[in-house]
């Protein structure tokens, strides 16, 4: 059996913010458990519902050296789906309301800790992994540590370790000189071959420079972040690796995002009833949300975090020009102030055509996945995107940015030769953008059959975690040997 670690900050069902959780709690469960014996460690925060809590069982507990203290390490334990989770407990560090604050010297400090607790417990539990799978900024320290100090033992000799890049743009940066004092690594890592970078000490950019393997979610992110304009200044870095760098596309839960069982849809479908099907759940949605009630409208949905990153900028620029056409749009997030102000707007302006939800929940994002006709993602850079992906499995077709994961995953449609699963545009552009969705307007009214064909096509890709799984088992091998 060959043993791999997971450490992350966060992980579905546990606790989740993002589509970091969805990997960390879905992949696991996929990798073939007949070779693989794979495990997973988080922090144990406060602000975890009291069902989780209610599975934890505590294991044991140690004191650590960790920044001039002594600190508290406590280990739980529980079993999901067959996965073994290990948490690491620690009041000081993982209270409050939500997992991460806004304090970027407490966040790195306590990331620092969880890295070296979490390679610290390994003997405690017995579990000697053959590698160690970390995952963004917050575990950028574990292949730090593991060489600076625990490759002199025995039984951390050999452990290789995987970094996984989400998202390049968080790297928990810092002054070198209180990192320093924090982590207690020698002053002879904080140089530019090792943590230094623009005279800031970088945690990712350590995970990177000491793992053995250097992988992110998505193809074409990976051939990105090697350039200047999407490497956030890590670029020079990636392309000195790129002989260790891949890129594996991120999967969706097909047993959580199945149209046919979604306990949050009204009308249950298949890729065999759509047509007649979903437009029940069209239907109960522009009622629920104050859209026309009008069949023949083409309802383009967005579900995302109101940002910069998201293409929301463009947006903006043609809305009045995009509300001229007989469509409706449904959006639900929250984010930064001016897009959420911006749909509120659009939503008094346009009555019946703009429905503006500035919340986020999990049962509404099921419904417009499965009740709109298309699906708008115009991001600015995207590392692998997940709602494509579940817009693809509910028959809602994407209109894309072709950047990262979004390129990888949603074929554009090719009106001559009957294929692609959506429409994308190329440039940062908003009239490109605008271009897109009027060219998905045109074949939504009048080529109509064109347009289920784009549905069929796109509710039989397979974005599954198993498909990745077999990726990163093959990189697993190629590791360990």
């Amino acid at each position: 059996m060959k043993k791999i670690l997971f450490v992350a900050s966060e992980g579905v069902p546990f606790i989740k913010t993002g589509g970091l959780a969805d990997v960390v709690g879905s992949l696991p469960k996929c990798i073939d458990k007949k070779y693989y014996d794979v495990r997973v460690i988080l922090p144990k925060y406060v602000c975890m519902s009291q069902e989780m809590k209610d599975r934890l069982n505590y294991k044991t507990h140690f004191y650590m050296d960790f920044h001039w203290q002594n600190q508290y390490v406590g280990i739980l334990e529980a079993e999901y789906d067959g996965v073994t989770y290990y948490f690491i407990d620690n009041e000081y560090y993982f209270n409050g309301f939500k997992p991460y604050s806004d304090n970027t010297l407490f966040e790195i400090e306590k990331f620092a800790f969880f890295s070296k607790a979490a390679l610290s417990i390994l003997p405690v539990i017995d579990f000697r992994p053959d590698l160690i799978h970390c995952h963004d900024w917050q575990t950028g320290l574990v292949p730090v540590y593991l060489h600076e100090r625990f490759q002199g033992s025995d039984f951390y000799r050999g452990i290789k370790t995987a970094m996984t890049i989400h998202n390049l743009k968080f790297q928990g940066k810092w002054s070198i000189k209180e990192v320093q004092d924090i982590t207690g690594l020698p002053m002879s890592f904080f140089t530019p071959d090792k943590l230094e970078a623009y005279k800031d000490a970088n945690l990712l950019k350590g995970g990177i420079v000491y793992a053995d393997a250097v992988t992110t979610v998505s193809e074409t992110y990976a051939d990105e972040i090697k350039t200047p304009f999407y490497g956030e200044a890590l670029d020079g870095l990636l392309r000195a690796r790129s002989g260790d760098l891949r890129g594996i596309v991120n999967g969706i839960d097909y047993d959580e995002y199945n149209p046919e069982t979604d306990k949050y849809i009204t009308h249950p479908f298949n890729s065999v009833n759509f047509r007649k099907e979903k437009i029940k759940n069209k239907r109960a949605l522009q009622a629920d949300f104050g859209l026309n009630q009008d069949d023949k409208a083409l309802v383009i949905g967005v579900v995302s975090r109101l940002t910069d990153q998201k293409g929301f900028d463009l947006v903006a620029y043609v809305m009045d020009e995009l509300c001229q056409d007989n469509i409706q749009l449904m959006v639900l997030g929250t984010g930064e102030e001016q897009y959420e102000n911006m749909f509120r707007h659009f939503a008094w302006k346009y009555p019946g055509k703009v429905s503006a939800q500035i919340y986020y929940s999990e049962a509404v994002s099921h419904r417009v996945y499965a009740s709109c006709d298309a699906f708008l993602m115009p991001s600015l850079f995207e590392p692998c995107g997940l709602s494509q992906l579940i817009a693809l499995r509910y028959g809602t077709v994407p209109i894309v940015r072709e950047t990262g994961g979004l390129k990888d995953t949603v074929e554009p449609y090719n009106e001559f030769e009957s294929t692609g699963t959506g429409f994308s545009f190329m440039n940062y552009n908003a009239h490109e953008m605008l271009g897109a969705v009027r060219y998905a307007e045109k074949i939504f009214y009048d080529k109509k059959r064109e347009w289920n064909k784009i549905i069929d096509r796109g509710m039989a890709a397979d974005f599954s975690w198993q498909v990745s799984a077999r990726k990163y088992q093959e990189m697993y091998d190629w590791l360990i040997g």
